[in-house]
């Protein structure tokens, strides 16, 4: 059996390449890995604002499509996802799980959803209503345009809250990746509960500032109330993109995850 096949479902405002680095250290362990491109981040901040903001739903249809064409290839897929990802990516499995698949006299599919400090909810809810308010005494750090993107109006302070866990200038550096995002996204409800379909991993990252650790631990719950199974939970000293301040731990959690 050859080792599993890594799909990484980013968050938002993150287009693929942000993920460069992780993937590049998960390869170097002998993983095959990709970080999908989504539909709802512009590739560039400013691409995207003359087109219809995609919908979570797009997303989700667009990793369907690329774990089916894994599957049909005979890999078995973790699907990996972070922050906002782990909306459609929990949404898009529905038929695509190994044991799904093997029903139908297929091969390959979905092993296990590993996600990454995401948003997450029940059937019916969306990823806004995961997100805590912010701050009362701080401007909207998200604004967004006549089109419906959301752009960032403080990168500071964005930085400060996406990058906790790193320096002024490193933070800004990472920032400076991030794209445009589609404001419907947040919005669309979650109608397939592929957390019940195959077992699930949770990296909880400590100190994030974006989804505190409270709201990952009510998840964890959450998923293990409605599959019925526990959750594989590493817990890590990390902020929000652990890629990006601790990568070395993002490689030895997916490493883990793949040998459960």
């Amino acid at each position: 059996m050859s080792k599993p096949y890594f799909l990484l479902v980013p968050g938002s405002f993150a287009p693929a390449p942000f993920y460069d680095d992780l993937v590049y250290r998960v390869r170097a362990h002998g993983y095959d890995m990709k970080a999908l491109q989504l539909a709802t981040a512009g590739l560039k901040a400013g691409e995207g604002r003359d087109t219809p903001p995609a919908t979570m739903y797009d997303d989700a249809a667009l990793i369907a499509k690329e774990v089916e064409a894994l599957a049909d290839a005979g890999r078995e897929v973790i699907l990996v996802a972070h922050s906002y990802g782990g909306m459609p990516a929990t949404e898009s499995i529905n038929g695509l799980s190994v044991q799904a698949r093997k029903k139908e006299g297929k091969i390959g599919g979905v092993v296990r959803l590993a996600y990454k400090t995401v948003l997450v909810t029940t059937l019916g809810h969306s990823a806004a209503e995961v997100l805590p308010p912010p701050p009362a005494d701080m401007p909207p750090s998200r604004q967004m345009d006549e089109n419906g993107w959301l752009h960032f109006t403080d990168n500071e302070y964005s930085a400060s809250i996406c990058f906790s866990d790193l320096s002024r200038e490193e933070g800004l550096y990472w920032h400076r990746q991030f794209s445009l995002h589609s404001a419907v996204s947040f919005t669309n409800t979650l109608t397939y509960p592929g957390y019940k379909d195959v077992p699930v991993s949770y990296l909880l990252c400590e100190d994030d500032l974006v989804i505190p650790a409270e709201i990952q631990r009510n998840e964890i719950d959450m998923i293990e109330k409605e599959a019925g199974s526990k959750v594989d939970v590493t817990s890590i000293k990390a902020g929000h993109c652990p890629n990006a301040g601790v990568p070395e731990k993002v490689v030895d959690w997916l490493l883990h995850v793949a040998s459960l």
